[in-house]
């Protein structure tokens, strides 16, 4: 059974998508992206500070779902440059501190709002 997830504490989705979609057990979380919940608007700062935004995001999401980052089995993370690649892995290092999930990373040639950083996850119970 499809059940739409959604909280105040991420940002709202800013096109016709769902913050993410649990599906028997297997959590789909849309693209990520360093937006404060609270504002609106972009997180200052460079890839750090926006990587920290964005897995706070990504947490409140996880928690809005009974999920936490140990359920975490796969991310996706979208780089608008990847000469930042080391300065995002370290911050998003810290959320997986054992047993991180599967991931790929992307450099692309712009990524929504002029943001750094975005980052799809899957989580599974």
């Amino acid at each position: 059974m499809k059940k739409v997830i959604e909280t105040t504490h991420a940002p709202k989705a800013i096109g016709p998508y769902s913050q993410a979609i649990d599906v028997n057990g297997i959590l789909f979380i849309s693209g990520q992206i360093p937006l404060n919940p609270a504002t609106g608007k972009m997180v200052e700062g460079g890839i750090a500070e926006q990587t920290e935004q964005v897995m706070k995001n990504i947490a409140a999401i996880l928690k809005e779902a009974g999920y936490t980052f140990k359920d975490v089995v796969k991310t996706t993370c979208l780089l608008s440059n990847m000469d930042n690649f080391a300065a995002m892995n370290a911050v998003y290092g810290k959320f997986y501190p054992e047993n991180p999930p599967a991931r790929a990373a992307f450099g692309v040639v712009k990524l929504p709002m002029g943001s750094l950083v975005e980052i799809e996850t899957i989580a599974a119970h």
